[in-house]
């Protein structure tokens, strides 16, 4: 069985020029200003790396139909083509079939809703042990914050 260990360590060679060139990337998203008051962005700007990573089953720099396909099926949320096509168009704004690393970082950290950031979202909270409440967060007050 060719099982495929999911992070082979050091990053693997082939992983290494596109790591790179999405380290530069991120250096340019925490030089935004436009950015410069979001929390933890650093932090963030790694998750989203290793997702893009994860999804960029060809390596290429940026996410296709089928890589977006397979990856809605791995998170248990398979889509039609149709609506595949229609998340593709939501990230990148209609202009590209594929998703770039600055689309991907863009919608997330963008207040623009889009499906595949409320399903990269429902991820992270799939894998949180602790159920979240649903509706709406509760305001943060004063005596909450750290």
């Amino acid at each position: 069985e060719m099982a495929v260990p999911r992070r082979p360590s050091g990053g693997g060679l082939r992983r290494a020029p596109q790591d790179g060139r999405l380290e530069e990337i991120n250096k340019e998203f925490l030089c935004d200003p436009k950015f410069s008051d979001e929390e933890d962005l650093e932090e963030k700007l790694a998750v989203f790396k290793e997702k893009y990573m994860e999804f960029d089953l060809n390596n290429q720099g940026e996410i296709d139909l089928m890589s977006v396909k397979r990856m809605m099926e791995k998170m248990g949320a398979p889509k039609t083509h149709l609506e595949l096509k229609k998340m593709i168009s939501e990230v990148t704004g209609g202009v590209s079939e594929t998703i770039s690393y600055q689309d991907f970082v863009n919608v997330m950290l963008g207040k623009r809703s889009a499906v595949l950031k409320l399903v990269m979202m429902f991820e992270g909270k799939a894998n949180e042990s602790n159920p979240k409440p649903s509706g709406p967060p509760p305001e943060r007050d004063i005596a909450s914050l750290p």
